[in-house]
């Protein structure tokens, strides 16, 4: 735990996250929850020593297979202003609640008007705080934080919140998103003798905003807003002041509530995080909107001015609805569950099939299963059980759980499935592998047929507003086609919901999405002379990129597509062949023949 009184300057951020509560990883289970709302105190137990981590860590990695192989949201924003409330233990439920947005690492500030306290970790949020440590976080306000990292690496040094100075004094920063010019924006200041000592694009916001305290905090912050370009929402703090900030696209989700008691405010990535914590749901922040929370009531001010480095139009990600929100949650509002059961209503129209039993591939599946299943007039069953409690483990995996893979994560049941045709409902395909190996499990559990229907468009393009996707050569709709991809996974037919569809099952315009991931129409220009890979601020490869952007550092008028085929020829020049330039389907040059080899589509022409 680390204080940092109002007068004292933050010579680093590194140093906030360091904590001299040291614990070990499994100190608070998950069964301990509801105790610690009861001021339930129990010891930690002792660490177990293993000589392997990584052995260990690559059959976790394994089982976690079927998550890897979706999109991955990288972060959950909490913040709460409530005067005489235990903001502390408010957050940790906060972001309990979203922590399917994030099971890297978590931390919680507060602030008594006085002095900031900080404590992060690496791990859940239930492994890392106990009564102790929560006890000892006193104050007012608090900000709170669980990280799946796409830009930095996984690290204790990366955790958030980060501390920073501003015009107000020492301010803690919590972010979600993903900046596209994080790279070009933190040479600048290097080059002018900042130093920084994370490899996060957060870091760069509040680097930004440290080097403007000459300046009014509105005014640093609206002009940190014209600085930075990508997705971000943030939740801050200073000694007084709760401040929740959207990017003028709204990329990511962020919402006020209100405690049901009028005793304060809180604000979060999802609405999910409200009714835990007491509170109702107010409004949206609004893109662009800087929400200033303090004694003095709420005053909010807006980033109007215009930029040729972005579509001005709300941009919200339509993965949230698809795969990354809570069902309970609500965007825009529409609940999510409503939402991607009429997505299953929509498919089954739109690509019916002949069988016996609709099942779903838990969890995001298990909605539209529904939906096709009221859609089409086949039964809905469970058919494929999720093991809920696969994470971080010490034991050491023999053989043959190496060999089962993902069946240790999912478990068919075979009275279900045995001599049916199945259709089996995904939110998603991405790299392709897990699927491959659902088809077969369940034939393996004696379905005669499996037909695969698929909740969201042909997954093309990489995401680089915060979703950790894979490269685009990576990504199994880049360059194939639906039958190609049907005879990889081994599904008798497979069906991707269409565009129009989707958009009438989530029930607003297109225009106000971001769609890039399945058209590669992005809403805010990318430079084309970043490496985009998830440690582009890190190292990779063992050569420190030491967060310098290759080329001039500018942005270029380049079309989107040939932004991807830059990106595409500069990695395959470093991995030694030849690019594949594409902008959607293939032409007759790069059709091919394809085979599978192991777990892989590979090209025969």
């Amino acid at each position: 735990m680390r204080d940092f009184s109002s007068a004292e300057p933050v010579v680093a951020s590194h140093d906030a996250h360091v904590s001299d509560v040291s614990l070990p990883v499994n100190s608070t289970p998950n069964s301990a929850i509801a105790a610690m709302a009861l001021n339930f105190n129990s010891p930690s137990p002792p660490v177990i020593p293993i000589s392997d981590l990584a052995a260990v860590h690559e059959f976790q990695d394994e089982l976690l297979l079927h998550e890897e192989d979706r999109p991955q949201e990288e972060c959950g924003v909490f913040g709460i202003w409530a005067p005489g409330v235990d903001v502390a233990r408010r957050a940790f439920f906060g972001i309990f609640a979203l922590q399917h947005r994030g099971q890297e690492s978590a931390g919680i500030a507060v602030s008594d008007g006085q002095k900031l306290q900080l404590h992060t970790d690496m791990g859940l949020v239930t492994q890392i705080f106990n009564e102790e440590i929560l006890s000892s976080l006193q104050g007012d306000i608090a900000v709170a934080h669980n990280r799946y990292s796409t830009t930095g690496s996984s690290e204790l040094c990366n955790a958030q919140p980060i501390m920073t100075n501003s015009s107000e004094g020492i301010m803690a920063v919590a972010h979600n998103g993903n900046l596209v010019n994080a790279a070009i924006v933190r040479r600048e200041m290097e080059e002018a003798g900042e130093v920084f000592t994370t490899s996060m694009d957060t870091e760069v916001i509040g680097k930004t905003i440290e080097a403007l305290n000459d300046r009014p905090l509105e005014e640093a912050l609206l002009e940190t807003m014209r600085r930075v370009q990508g997705a971000y929402s943030l939740v801050m703090m200073t000694r007084d002041t709760l401040i929740a900030m959207r990017d003028p696209n709204g990329v990511r989700p962020l919402c006020l509530g209100r405690l049901k008691d009028n005793s304060g405010w809180v604000v979060a990535s999802e609405t999910c995080a409200l009714n835990v914590v007491n509170a109702t749901f107010e409004r949206e922040i609004a893109p662009g909107e800087i929400c200033f929370i303090n004694g003095e009531g709420i005053e909010s001010v807006f980033y109007k001015e215009e930029a040729k480095d972005r579509e001005d139009r709300p941009a919200l990600c339509i993965f949230e609805f698809i795969y990354l929100a809570r069902p309970d949650s609500q965007l825009m509002g529409r609940n999510v569950h409503q939402a991607r059961r009429r997505m299953g209503e929509t498919l089954a129209r739109q690509s019916p099939v002949e069988a016996e039993v609709v099942i779903g591939v838990p969890d995001s599946g298990l909605p539209a299963a529904i939906g096709y299943a009221a859609g089409s007039g086949i039964p809905y069953q469970e058919g494929l059980i999720k093991n809920r409690y696969i994470a971080r483990t010490f034991i050491q995996p023999d053989q043959m759980q190496r060999e089962l893979g993902v069946r240790m994560k999912l478990t068919p049941l075979e009275d279900v499935l045995r001599g049916q045709r199945v259709v089996v409902v995904e939110d998603s395909i991405v790299r392709g592998t897990t699927t491959k190996r659902i088809v077969q499990m369940i034939r393996d559990a004696g379905a005669t047929e499996v037909h695969l229907r698929i909740s969201s468009p042909p997954y093309k393009w990489p995401c680089f507003y915060g979703i950790d996707t894979a490269a685009r050569k990576d990504l199994i709709a880049y360059q194939r086609s639906v039958e190609e991809i049907r005879q990889y996974n081994g599904a008798d037919s497979l069906a991707y919901i269409t565009m129009d569809n989707l958009i009438e099952a989530v029930g607003h315009d297109k225009n106000q999405f971001c769609r890039a991931c399945f058209d590669g129409e992005y809403p805010i220009h990318i430079p084309t002379d970043i490496r985009y890979t998830k440690l582009v601020l890190g190292e990779e490869n063992g050569d420190s990129t030491n967060g310098h952007a290759n080329g001039n550092g500018h942005y270029s008028e380049q079309s989107t597509l040939e932004v991807v085929q830059a990106m595409e020829a500069v990695q395959a020049l470093e991995e030694g062949g030849p690019a594949n330039h594409g902008g959607g389907d293939p032409g007759p040059e790069s059709a091919g023949e394809w085979e599978t080899v192991g777990d892989e589509l590979v090209s025969t022409s």
